[in-house]
């Protein structure tokens, strides 16, 4: 058996203590600590002590539907996020920050073929970041059908600015769901959720079988013939903050934003070629 790596048994840990409900008294102490400290904004959520575990509280819904363009050009972020970097893949290699450099063939996972990792050959790379004081559900950018995905196992190492700048291939180590996606206009893309220290699951309500931070110590391979998802659609959540990076064809997507920049789900942040 594998032995499993010390970032997976924090996290894992740190998971089974944000699940736990604790008194109701106890549990809005822990609550209102959380958001004092990492700062939260509630505005467009319900009150921190009406969660009864501090996983309630990450994975909080939006109290009201944000309103998002319907026009089919127009590609939204998948979540509250920081564009930690984005660009123009070149020679197969893409950024997770600035002059650290990976190959997205080793990152996409050796249970795609080739033919299906060529599509990003000089594409477009978008990484949204998502600290613990983000909302932490993600959604559907665009109107797409969903072809593939597989559950990579992997490491938990911090996915924060300083751990991006020190850590060569980070991406590449972390464990990470791999979903391969086609636009209505027939171009294909990548949504990519990876992990991070203290992410003890990350949901995909698409396909409950993908169990992450579990047992599982090899790839896991979900195929689909007619699963269609709408823009905007709530596929899963981050339990903590973790990061999501679009991988798309040539000539798909013109990104409208700038690293540096933090977005919100259902801004505008790229135009559909």
């Amino acid at each position: 058996m594998n032995k499993r790596h010390i970032t997976s048994l924090i996290s894992q840990n740190f998971g089974k203590f944000a699940s736990k409900e604790f008194p109701s008294w106890f549990q809005n102490i822990i609550n209102q600590t959380y958001v004092s400290l990492m700062g939260l904004d509630m505005s467009d959520f319900n009150p921190p002590n009406t969660y009864k575990s501090l996983n309630a509280l990450f994975t909080r819904h939006l109290r009201e539907k944000r309103v998002f363009s319907l026009a089919s050009e127009d590609f939204i972020s998948p979540c509250d996020s920081l564009i930690s970097e984005r660009g123009t893949i070149t020679d197969d290699y893409a950024l997770q920050i600035k002059g650290m450099r990976y190959k997205c063939a080793d990152f996409i996972g050796s249970e795609f073929s080739a033919e299906e990792k060529a599509i990003v050959a000089d594409g477009t790379f978008i990484n949204c970041y998502l600290s613990p004081k983000d909302y932490h559900r993600y959604h559907i950018p665009t109107n797409l059908k969903v072809l593939k995905a597989v559950h990579i196992p992997g490491k938990f190492y911090p996915v924060n600015i300083p751990s991006l700048k020190k850590r060569l291939n980070l991406f590449i180590e972390n464990e990470r769901v791999v979903i391969l996606c086609e636009a209505s206009n027939g171009k294909r893309f990548y949504i990519i959720l990876v992990s991070a220290l203290n992410v003890g699951v990350m949901q995909v309500s698409f396909e409950p079988r993908i169990q992450t931070n579990a047992i599982a110590t090899s790839p896991q391979t979900y195929e689909f013939k007619e699963l269609y998802l709408d823009k905007g659609d709530d596929f899963g959540c981050f339990e903590m903050g973790s990061t999501i990076i679009i991988l798309s064809e040539k000539d798909m997507l013109d990104v409208t934003v700038n690293a540096g920049e933090d977005v919100k789900f259902a801004q505008t942040i790229a135009k559909i070629k």
